[in-house]
């Protein structure tokens, strides 16, 4: 059944968004390293221990939707429908991404201005890096429970590698294209095409791998 939202997880979500906003808006302005959270405090109007009270690490006042991304594949997985393999859902989701135009696979303007403030700063640089190990190991334990896999059996973490490589792969080359300032349909077709070219890369054995039932 549904939650309504009461006011006061209204007001802490707002509380949360508004500092993340003033925050982007400042490492935009004037890149990741120069802006301190201090700052960012003054510009939220809070206090600095609010803002560590929502965001533990500074990395993660720009990174702030890591936790959805690190579920994202896992999602993907658990929502396959009758007949689809753990590849067939992913690949589909990943595709109705890109004809979407989605920010979540940096289809949007303004993308490229996000990837210069990520690659002028180290620090963001090694948060992604770790997030996308999060992403891998999650995988690895959605396809375990999936297909009720023993603790010893490689196959879901080798499963987990290649999906995760061919989310990881597809994102850095539209970061790459949208860094060139391309026209977002251009980018989103060539996306179309690279995304056939790693399904055909896959083995018959991880494309039928966590097949769910037909109905």
């Amino acid at each position: 059944m549904a939650t309504t939202e009461g006011l006061r997880e209204r007001k802490k979500r707002q509380t949360r968004q508004h500092i993340s906003d003033v925050a982007t808006g400042l490492f935009l302005e004037r890149g990741f390293d120069a802006v301190t959270i201090a700052e960012i405090a003054r510009a939220a109007d809070v206090s600095v221990n609010t803002v560590y009270n929502y965001f533990p690490a500074k990395e993660d006042l720009f990174l702030d939707r890591g936790e959805d991304v690190i579920d994202r594949l896992s999602r993907y997985v658990r929502g396959r429908r009758p007949g689809e393999s753990a590849a067939d859902a992913v690949l589909r989701e990943l595709r109705a991404a890109v004809v979407g135009q989605s920010p979540t696979v940096g289809l949007l303007a303004g993308w490229a201005d996000f990837m210069r403030v990520i690659t002028d700063a180290h620090a963001l640089r090694s948060r992604l890096w770790a997030i996308q190990q999060e992403v891998l190991a999650d995988l690895t334990t959605t396809l375990a429970r999936e297909t009720a896999a023993r603790d010893d059996d490689p196959v879901p973490a080798l499963v987990a590698g290649q999906l995760s490589w061919i989310h990881s792969t597809l994102m850095a080359w539209i970061g790459t294209e949208m860094v060139r300032r391309r026209d977002i349909g251009e980018v989103a077709r060539e996306a179309l095409g690279l995304l056939d070219e790693a399904e055909e890369l896959l083995g018959d054995k991880v494309r039928a791998y966590a097949r769910r039932p037909a109905e």
